[in-house]
């Protein structure tokens, strides 16, 4: 390569460290504010935030940055992962540069102030207080739309971010799907005798909860030299840099499943983090979480297909019996396993089991498209939300804490997200039936507590191959074929259909 050719690419290099050092010291902020943040710090951390993703948005969109691309563009002697890096960050560029810096600091400053609402409204559960907020961040996410252009439907615009090429077409199609097996499915689980939950609903001191919790997300490979655990309102997982990926958990000491699923859950996010984020490839596509669906994949084969399995009880439930001998004392370890995997109408959908769980992110979708599409405003929502919990669940929500204001997502402008959280599922169920094929002993390995040879597998399968493929592309790569819903209904069955007794 030519000196200035490499000067060339050090200069790209350098600008995306730039780029991903301001976002990565924003998301400091964000997780501070959720985690330690003060009530009355919200105005001046909205301004921080702001100001830094203000800064991060024109050093990457900025001109000269750009003629540094074209000229990568045209540059044959790069190696080929040097020009993939290039084509991926072309893309990106071409997409934020439509984005003006003032719409980028506007929209920054009103999720920063509409977490403060959303957190009150939510405490007091009182939709109102956070109505004026979302109304503002669905006005700017509509211009949004306007200002990157979509295709067949204006939503498409958004999910691009969390799932580039997803479609509403190929979301209905997967949904089709869900309603016409899924769902028959939960009907003919609800109508049979649900498991005893009563011992997990015993006192479970949170101290203890989380004994055994870390001792789990160690047991998978979640590394606390590179990552910590805190409380907040609403589990998530961020990322600092390599070697700094963190993890968020809540607790209810009387529901023994609130903090420790949301601890495998998170830990599965933050192991594909550790896993993609690296040194030698920071803040460059190949380093870099391919999609939201396949982050979800991984925290939902640890949280589901692992660790709500029968074969990881068997190995882990005499850790849990040391820890609440008396919670526990008459609880066998299949009672325990049909418990944690209770299927139920419930509110909540972090709390939610596997399967009605889609139920949730189903109703969350279809208003998250109307809204864009301006076939409902923001006060239409609290009716629209319980109707459609009514539709699908069969249930009303009482308020609006366990009804529209549960989810922190919105208050973060984060609309095009929950698809993926189903799509993450049905990836996860996938990466597992092809897993065991090529893992015999995958069962008694989850029963050894033996994760290494599975998180190796993702390893290499998923997290080192970063932004490289397409989720179908990587789909095809990992499992040799396209996303097949029937995977995950299989899975379904053949789990439900023992605990439930039916064939």
């Amino acid at each position: 390569m030519k000196r200035e050719e490499n000067d060339l690419y050090q200069s790209f290099l350098k600008t995306l460290a730039q780029v991903a050092d301001l976002r990565f010291a924003n998301d400091v902020l964000s997780w501070d504010q959720q985690v330690n943040m003060p009530k009355n710090g919200a105005t001046a951390r909205g301004r921080q935030m702001a100001t830094l993703g203000t800064l991060a948005h024109s050093f990457f969109t900025d001109s000269k940055f750009g003629e540094v691309l074209k000229r990568l563009c045209e540059d044959d002697t790069l190696s080929e992962d040097q020009r993939l890096n290039v084509k991926l960050v072309s893309r990106d560029y071409e997409r934020k540069k439509k984005y003006p810096s003032q719409f980028v600091e506007t929209l920054s400053y009103a999720t920063s102030e509409a977490f403060g609402k959303w957190h009150e409204a939510r405490s007091k559960s009182d939709f109102s207080i956070f109505k004026p907020s979302l109304e503002k961040i669905v006005k700017l996410k509509r211009e949004e739309t306007d200002l990157v252009g979509y295709g067949a439907h204006r939503y498409e615009a958004l999910l691009e971010d969390y799932e580039p090429g997803l479609t509403v077409k190929k979301i209905d199609a997967v949904f089709s799907d869900v309603k016409r097996e899924l769902f028959p499915f939960i009907k003919q689980i609800l109508s049979r005798p649900a498991p005893c939950v009563d011992f997990l609903e015993k006192k479970y001191p949170k101290d203890l909860q989380w004994k055994f919790s870390e001792m789990m997300v160690r047991q998978i490979g979640y590394d606390f030299s590179s990552g910590r655990a805190d409380m907040a309102p609403h589990p998530f997982c961020t990322t600092f840099g390599p070697g700094d990926v963190r993890i968020t958990i809540r607790s209810d000491e009387h529901h023994f499943n609130t903090m420790f699923f949301a601890a495998i859950h998170e830990a599965g996010h933050a192991l594909y983090e550790l896993g993609v984020v690296r040194e030698e490839n920071y803040s460059l596509p190949l380093g870099t979480a391919l999609s939201l669906a396949f982050h979800e994949s991984q925290s939902r084969f640890w949280e589901n297909n692992i660790a709500r399995s029968l074969p990881y009880w068997k190995g882990n439930f005499p850790r849990l019996t040391e820890i609440f001998p008396e919670n526990l004392r008459d609880v066998s370890v299949e009672s325990f396993y049909q418990a944690v995997n209770r299927v139920s109408q419930s509110f909540i959908r972090v709390e939610a089991d596997e399967l009605t769980y889609h139920a949730h992110i189903y109703i969350r979708y279809l208003i998250e498209k109307a809204l864009i599409s301006g076939e409902i405003e923001v006060g239409d929502v609290p009716k629209f939300w319980n109707d459609r919990y009514e539709e699908y669940l069969g249930i009303r929500p009482k308020n609006d804490t366990e009804g529209c204001l549960q989810d922190v997502h919105w208050a973060y402008g984060s609309m095009g997200y929950f698809p993926t959280y189903s799509l993450g599922s049905f990836y996860a169920a996938q990466l597992r039936a092809h897993m065991k094929k090529t893992l015999p002993d995958f069962e008694g390995m989850v029963t050894r507590g033996e994760m290494a040879p599975l998180l190796t597998w993702l390893r290499e399968n998923i997290h080192r191959t970063g932004r490289r493929y397409t989720s179908e592309e990587l789909l095809m790569k990992a499992t040799g074929e396209g996303l097949q819903f029937g995977h995950f209904m299989d899975y379904a069955k053949e789990k439900y259909g023992k605990i439930y007794g039916i064939k």
